[in-house]
Parts: structure tokens; sequence; C-alpha cells
């Protein structure tokens, strides 16, 4: 089976044009089908991410802002998470999955909610580390090594990349995926905050 970091990039880009699936799940799927397109194609047909890639354009204005308060008062979190109708956002299951994402963002502290929200600087400062930690290996090696501890810093600060906390073999993307196709409508994780009393504010930093 090859590696995540083994795994050609303009393939990965072909299976995302081809099914409208994350990053990160189109490459697990060309993991998982040692490379084979087709086989990756269908891995995610399997699981519902492709058909949720696909209603990823449609809009979504409405929904819910939620929230969850944890440890006495010590740790508060805000989430806005968008569907397509008034319906839906009425579901009980949908209401379900949005408390599951307030309880995760408490418990996890998510920086960003996906890969797309990191500032390029930020990316940038990350990238010089790890190059530096790699210095004396030959070009290629290193790419991939510091290619896959970027990835690694994503799962660490993105929402949509981190194990879902009650079950870390699952990401909250895949989690988010399933919801989509359960309840056949896009959904969109808007933006969160989270509050830790006593934390150092970005002035203050």
């Amino acid at each position: 089976m090859k590696t995540t970091a083994e795994i050609d990039p303009q393939l990965v880009k072909q299976l995302r044009e081809k099914t409208n699936a994350g990053f990160m799940d189109c490459k697990r799927a060309l993991v998982e089908s040692g490379g084979d397109l087709e086989k990756a194609e269908t891995i995610l047909r399997t699981k519902g991410i492709a058909s949720a890639g696909k209603k990823a354009s449609r809009a979504t204005k409405e929904g819910v802002v939620a929230s969850y308060i944890h440890l006495q008062g010590k740790v508060g979190v805000l989430v806005e998470v968008n569907c397509e109708t008034d319906f839906v956002a009425r579901n009980e299951n949908f209401r379900e999955f949005v408390k599951d994402i307030t309880l995760h963002i408490a418990a996890a502290h998510p920086l960003y909610v996906s890969r797309a929200d990191v500032p390029g600087n930020l990316i940038e400062a990350e990238r010089e580390i790890y190059k530096a930690q790699v210095k004396g290996k030959t070009a290629n090696v290193a790419d991939k090594i510091v290619e896959g501890k970027l990835d690694k810093f994503y799962s660490t600060v993105c929402l949509l990349e981190q194990g879902f906390i009650k079950n870390p073999d699952v990401t909250v993307k895949d989690l988010l995926n399933a919801k989509i196709s359960e309840l056949g409508e896009n959904i969109v994780i808007r933006r969160f905050v989270r509050y830790l009393v006593g934390e150092a504010l970005p002035s203050e930093a």
C-alpha cells in the first residue's frame, strides 16, 4: 500500500476534479486504492463523500448558531453551521450534529475551520521550520517529508481535518460528509470561536 507522501499530487487533483471531494479525502482514497484513480473514485462514492462533494456548490443560507459552555464556565464555544433549508435547520439530526461540533471544538481546540483559513505567513513559517529539520536530505525526499509534516500540522489546527473527539478514526470532515449524504443537503461549518478563561488575547501574546 502506498503512503500519503507517495501519492502523486496530480492524481489528487484529478480525483478532486472528478468528485469534488476534499483534498485529504482524495489522498486517503488514493492511498487505500494503491494509487488507482478509478478505484479511489469508487471508494469515495461508496463512502458518500463524492456525492457530498457535488452538493458543495449549493447555497447554504439557513442553519443555526449554537453555543456550549464546559468545565463550569471555564470554556465556551460559539459555532455557526449552515444548511440549505429551514426544514433541515430544525431537524433533530442536524441539531445533534451541530451539538457534536461544539463539543469537539471545546475539547480539541482547533484554530481554523479548514486549511484554506490558515494564514499564508503561518504556513510558510511552518514550512521553513520543517525544511530546516530535513536539511541534508535529497530534495525529493525532503519535499515529501515537509509535505507530510504540513499535513500533520493541518490535522492539528484545522477543525475539518481533526479526528472527531468521539471517534478519532473519523475526521470531522468525514462526519460532515456523512451528514450531508444522510440529510441530502449541503452543510457548511462556517465559523466558530472558542473562549478559555484567562487565555492571552492576541494583543497580549
